[in-house]
């Protein structure tokens, strides 16, 4: 049966409230993005001063110890999303979750730790249990509070353990080419040999030489902190931008299809509008074509009545002689 008039319009005001929805969304969308885009920019000039700060204590009390070939247990850090509406964001960085902890050779012996809800949701869905979960930041303040967080939550793991070597990686996602997200797996801890040999290789540029007051546990421990904040907080900011960035493409997908359906709709509005208009003109010239045949019989009718009249003569017409 054909949808009437009144159901279209309904269907059309409907699309159109959801339309404006999803515009509302793609706008957020860019607002929220840029602050974090901003955020990760200013981390990386931090990151390069700690990363200066470890070349001069290697430049003052040599190279950094080689960390051990073993670790005694292994943690990851995933960045997911709060909110939804961005598409399977959350379920590809829990594939790469899970196939990275396939990687350790003990998946059953991963803490994870997880920030965002629908990551939450993500893991489960795989089978994996995180350690705890944390609310994803709603802004780029609570970005550096969740990074101070995690350090310290890794510093509480590694000191509660029975060796100091714990093995930390990253997952979150990073934008690619062409709009993609693309999960990214990172070595935090140890730190990288390659970034290790680095430091001690590359010489001292400046004439005066580095120098600290602080014993140099203290200075390294420190060092170490301040790469491990600067790591996450840039972590957090690359993942909620892409998340972004993927609700934007997601909106924009649903905007498509709401112009798409509102062109449908209008279309056949056009066509149910025509086809009433078509029948009410039909029964005016029906109608009008009814009365016109009614009056016709009558003029008929008249007619020969007339002529019936004029045919019948009166007796005293009869007698009279011709």
């Amino acid at each position: 049966m054909a949808d009437t008039l009144e159901i279209l319009n309904r269907r059309s005001e409907t699309l159109r409230s959801i339309g404006g929805i999803v515009r509302t969304m793609k706008t957020m969308s860019v607002i929220n993005a840029n602050p974090y885009e901003q955020a990760a920019h200013a981390i990386d000039a931090y990151r390069a001063t700690v990363l200066e700060g470890l070349h001069a204590f290697v430049h003052q009390h040599g190279p950094l110890a080689s960390a051990p070939r073993v670790a005694a247990g292994h943690v990851i850090v995933v960045f997911g999303s709060d909110h939804g509406l961005c598409g399977n964001y959350n379920e590809v960085i829990a594939a790469e979750v899970g196939r990275h902890a396939a990687e350790t050779g003990d998946p059953d012996g991963v803490r994870i730790i997880c920030v965002g809800a629908q990551m939450e949701d993500a893991l489960g869905g795989l089978g994996m249990v995180p350690e705890v979960t944390l609310l994803s930041p709603g802004s780029t303040d609570g970005l550096g509070r969740l990074a101070g967080a995690l350090v310290t939550r890794l510093d509480g793991i590694r000191h509660g353990g029975d060796s100091d070597a714990l093995a930390v990686t990253l997952v979150f996602s990073r934008r690619g080419d062409h709009g993609l997200q693309v999960p990214v797996t990172q070595s935090l801890l140890p730190l990288d040999p390659e970034l290790a040999r680095s430091l001690a290789t590359r010489p001292w540029q400046s004439r005066s030489l580095p120098r600290s007051t602080l014993p140099a546990p203290a200075l390294l421990a420190a060092l170490i902190r301040g790469y491990l904040f600067a790591s996450l907080f840039r972590a957090g900011a690359e993942a909620l931008v892409t998340e972004n960035a993927a609700r934007l493409a997601r909106m924009q997908q649903a905007e498509q299809s709401v112009t798409d359906r509102l062109e449908e709709l209008t279309a056949e509005t056009r066509a149910v509008r025509q086809d009433e208009i078509t029948t009410e003109l039909l029964d005016v010239i029906i109608g009008f074509e009814a009365l016109k045949e009614r009056e016709k019989r009558k003029q008929v009718v008249a007619a020969a009545t007339n002529a019936h009249l004029h045919d019948v003569r009166s007796p005293r017409d009869l007698h009279r002689p011709a």
